[in-house]
């Protein structure tokens, strides 16, 4: 076709006559003509599933199913899978099971799989993994999708061990509150948001990861029919940078680029293809530079300079004991090089936000982001406005994982929408996104470790170098937390560490779940498993004498005095692994092995710095409450936590509480969403201020009871005392109401004090703390690793939400297994290889090992309920775990992550050669 043409589709048994353009995808058509924005776009490419739909009962990929082929066809999208209010039993199960968390692959996730079970409602467990293979997953894990699948084709729901719960509602296993809006297909993301007379936005990137910008023409560009802005750097009105712990990272480009997804312009026009072409027409002339490829060639006395003065972004010391004394004193001492590749989030949303200005000329930004408030921030300071013209909006968000925190596109929106104003949509391609974010560190570490012939660990020395990439992100904290878990989870009483985070060309390097602890226990647990077999004892042992207990002293001088589960995760774990039954294979070309790693991940933000959220609860006249938080939820289910204390606190049914979050007009300021906070801190904050709420309510009923405030019971949406008088809440607040009684009370919740690195004190407030045994079968003809199973035990203080907690661990384990063995940002001198999902690889369903989450609570004094967090800790064993058991299996060290099957095949090959 050469123009516009008119089809009719079939969608969702209705008749729908769309005109199409020349290319244009089903995926086009179903979002932006018929705004069934239930189908998502993840990559574009026909690589995560996210835009699957049903045509003539066949699931396909509407991202790359041309939308002329739809015409006169039966098109079943999420939107039509409910009936009359009712969930259809796929979207009902995955509700159940909580196989819901971020909710962007959701969608897709139930169309393949009732394509499946339409042709096959009795599918078992192989079937469904297959049929699901091509559907990405970055947040579940895929076990509890596996299992609603499973459920809605008639199989029985697994029997999950779980304590009582420690009072009414926490505890216990609630549904998330947005999960059905994300199983039908109504939850609203960014790029999902319409406004009338919107503009779409595309950003010019640089060609060269180091070059003078000489020159940027734009006058083709802003002459293009359709074009109606263009900005550059002259255009930034304000802060010409923004950026987390430095301001360093230029809103446009001006002066130099840095990397190859620096901006240079944006355009905003009345049309993506119009936008699209409008950046190819700017013209831009550079001076090359010499490129700095690598942390170790930046720390080189000779090499250029990424900023000026020097290619250090920060030097972190840490020091405890005699180190010289100590390795004196050992039997054995060990000393190895690791090596951590750089990693890509890949969250199945790719970055989006919407400026638009509202009618009082407010600057208003839609956004999927971890820290709305810092966002607020940065967007007033690059538009010199104060932050009380700027407000954002969190929609929904499709995965984060660290790679949500930085500034992505708005301030671009935000700055656009101010001179045209109109609304203005940024949606990066999965392309510009794996170019443009922030990534994991790539890192270099040398460990030297010594122990004496009982195993007790008398001193460690590490040398930690991480390439931070082009601009600072969150780098010097990354960096610190690799430095202060560079020992792993156990006591040493002498130690020295000297880390480094350095600047080069390659994509900035951030917050990454796990912030730098995967990294640092990758190379401590494979030296504690060298260290055991150098002195014949068990790995697991070896771990148990040197474990982390209360009593203990961490590497930073903090003395443990409390909720320290380690030694529990260790034991629990090894009880389960001696428990299973499986029979090894017969020795042919398939080896088998286990191993084992622990962990420990620093609760809250520490180092003395800054760490406070706020909640506001209100209780309304029918007895719903709302809880408005600042805290962001991109999956790991705040809400469900926040709704749960909520309902505990005022003794009401759990569906009776709504939960607002990250909306910087309506919500207190929760803080970023990242070291594994927001249970404890905002937790902390709704429990205290929903504790206000109930205590107003108990002095205005408490005459009319005939009971004191403290006597009274809140339970089952009633007000009791002693079971001789109650009153329904509904009552109570009308009482309270007529005698004056605020029903609206807020919190600013601090936790512990921290003091910094080198002061004596706590640098963190609690710690999280796990222990995993994987078991792997190697091909040694192919190199291939299947992990059949993971064995993990966490520590969590209590878990208000056990199936969130399992959810939490599930997928820590598949993203640790992705680390371990397959993810690889590769770059060729400041060059990104892998742009796609096509060529980063994921893994899969088919990848999915057996798991066994086993629950450990060990609470925290301070924290709700005894709880603290857990989002992070679970990805950070797996990878040592699985390679530990690589070595049990074939007898090859592993020094290097990832473990692909190439290196596997060489590594073989050394060894034969060499005779081993």
């Amino acid at each position: 076709m050469s123009r516009q043409e008119s089809i009719e589709i079939w969608v969702n048994g209705e008749f729908c006559e769309v005109e199409i353009a020349p290319r244009a995808m089903l995926l086009d058509v179903l979002r932006d003509q018929l705004r069934l924005t239930g189908t998502k776009r993840g990559c574009g490419h026909n690589a995560c599933g996210t835009c699957t739909v049903i045509v003539d009962g066949e699931a396909v990929r509407s991202c790359v199913y041309p939308a002329a082929r739809a015409a006169d066809k039966k098109v079943e999208t999420i939107e039509g899978l409910a009936d009359e209010g009712r969930l259809h039993p796929l979207q009902q199960a995955f509700v159940d099971s909580g196989a819901v968390q971020c909710g962007f692959c959701t969608p897709g996730m139930i169309m393949a799989a009732k394509a499946l079970l339409d042709a096959n409602p009795q599918s078992i467990r192989h079937e469904i993994v297959e049929a699901l293979s091509g559907n990405l997953c970055r947040c579940t894990g895929y076990a509890k999708i596996i299992e609603a699948v499973e459920q809605a084709a008639g199989a029985k729901k697994p029997d999950r061990e779980r304590k009582r719960p420690v009072t009414g509602v926490v505890g216990q296993d609630k549904p998330r509150p947005d999960a059905r809006a994300k199983v039908t297909g109504q939850a609203i993301y960014t790029a999902d948001l319409y406004f009338d007379g919107m503009l779409n936005a595309s950003v010019l990137r640089s060609e060269y990861p180091h070059a003078r910008v000489l020159d940027v023409d734009t006058s083709e560009a802003r002459s293009l029919p359709g074009v109606v802005a263009v900005i550059t750097a002259e255009d930034v009105p304000g802060a010409k940078n923004h950026g987390l712990a430095r301001p360093d990272w230029p809103v446009l480009v001006y002066g130099k680029v840095r990397y190859t997804g620096d901006a240079i312009a944006v355009v905003a026009a009345e049309s993506e293809q119009a936008a699209a072409d409008a950046i190819r027409l700017i013209k831009v002339r550079y001076e090359p530079l010499p490129v700095v490829p690598s942390a170790e060639e930046a720390l080189a006395d000779d090499s250029p300079l990424v900023h000026e003065g020097s290619n250090v972004l920060e030097h972190i010391q840490l020091a405890r004991g005699d180190v010289e004394m100590g390795f004196a004193e050992a039997d054995v001492i060990v000393e190895n090089e690791y090596r951590t590749p750089r990693g890509d989030h890949a969250f199945m949303e790719p970055e989006a936000a919407v400026g638009l200005v509202d009618d009082q000329g407010r600057v208003v930004v839609y956004v999927g982001s971890q820290i709305p408030f810092s966002d607020r921030a940065q967007i007033a300071a690059s538009l010199a406005l104060p932050e009380d013209q700027v407000r954002v909006i969190q929609t929904k968000v499709g995965g984060a994982f660290g790679g949500k925190e930085d500034i992505a596109g708005q301030i671009h929106v935000a700055l656009l929408a101010k001179i045209t104003g109109r609304p203005v949509k940024l949606v990066y391609t999965r392309v510009e996104s794996m170019i443009a974010h922030p990534k994991r560190h790539e890192c270099l570490i040398r460990l030297r470790t010594g122990a004496q012939k009982d195993g007790r660990l008398t001193a460690a020395e590490a040398f930690i170098l991480g390439d931070s990439g082009a601009y600072a992100s969150l780098g010097p904290y990354v960096m610190t937390r690799a430095a202060t878990h560079s020992l792993g989870p156990y006591e040493v009483p002498n130690a020295k560490v000297d880390c480094y985070a350095m600047y080069t060309n390659n994509p900035p390097a951030g917050a990454y779940r796990g912030f730098g602890a995967p990294q640092a226990h990758f190379a401590a647990e494979t030296q504690m498993d060298v260290l055991a077999e150098k002195l014949g004892i068990s790995p697991f042992d070896l771990r148990r004498i040197n474990a982390l207990r209360v009593g203990a002293t961490t590497v930073t001088g903090q003395r443990l005095r409390e909720s320290v589960g380690l030694l529990e995760t260790i034991d629990r774990v090894a009880q389960a692994k001696g428990a299973l039954t499986t029979a090894d294979r017969p020795a042919t070309r398939w080896r088998r092995g286990w191993g084992v790693a622990s962990a420990y991940k620093n609760v809250g933000l520490g180092g003395g710095g800054p760490d406070s959220a706020g909640v506001e609860v209100e209780l309304f006249d029918d007895g719903h409450v709302q809880v408005r938080a600042g805290a962001a939820e991109v999956g790991q289910g705040i809400v469900t936590v926040l709704a749960q204390i909520a309902a505990e606190e005022l003794g009401v049914d759990y569906d009776m509480v709504d939960v607002l979050v990250g909306d910087t007009d309506l919500t207190p300021d929760g803080g970023a969403t990242t070291a594994s906070r927001q249970s404890y801190i905002s937790g902390n904050a709704a429990r205290i201020a929903a504790r206000k709420l109930r205590d107003n309510l108990a002095r205005a009923v408490s005459e009319e009871l005939d009971s004191a405030p403290d006597d009274l019971t809140f339970a089952g949406g009633s007000i009791s005392a002693g079971g001789s008088k109650s009153m329904t809440l509904t009552q109570a607040i009308r009482l309270a109401q007529a005698e004056g009684y605020s029903l609206t009370a807020s919190t600013v919740y601090t936790p512990p004090k921290t003091v910094p690195l080198g002061q004596h004190g706590d640098a963190h407030f609690a710690y999280g703390y796990a222990t995993q045994a994987a078991q792997v079968e190697v091909d040694i003809t192919s190199g291939e690793v299947s992990v059949l199973q993971v064995i993990a035990a966490h520590d969590v203080g209590n878990a208000v939400s056990p199936v969130s907690v399992e959810g939490q661990v599930e997928g820590g384990i598949v993203m640790g297994l992705g680390f371990a063995l397959m993810e690889d940002f590769t770059m060729a001198d400041g060059v990104p290889q892998k742009t796609t999902l096509t060529k980063y690889r994921l893994p899969t369903t088919r990848e999915m090992p057996k798991m066994m989450p086993i629950v450990i609570q060990h609470p925290t004094s301070q924290g709700p309920y005894g709880a603290k967090g857990v989002g992070e800790i679970t990805s950070i064993p797996t990878a040592p775990a699985i390679t530990n058991a690589i070595y049990d299996a074939i007898g090859v060290r592993f020094f290097s992550l990832p473990v692909t099957p190439e290196r596997i095949l060489s590594a073989l090959e050394e060894a034969n050669r060499n005779g081993v």
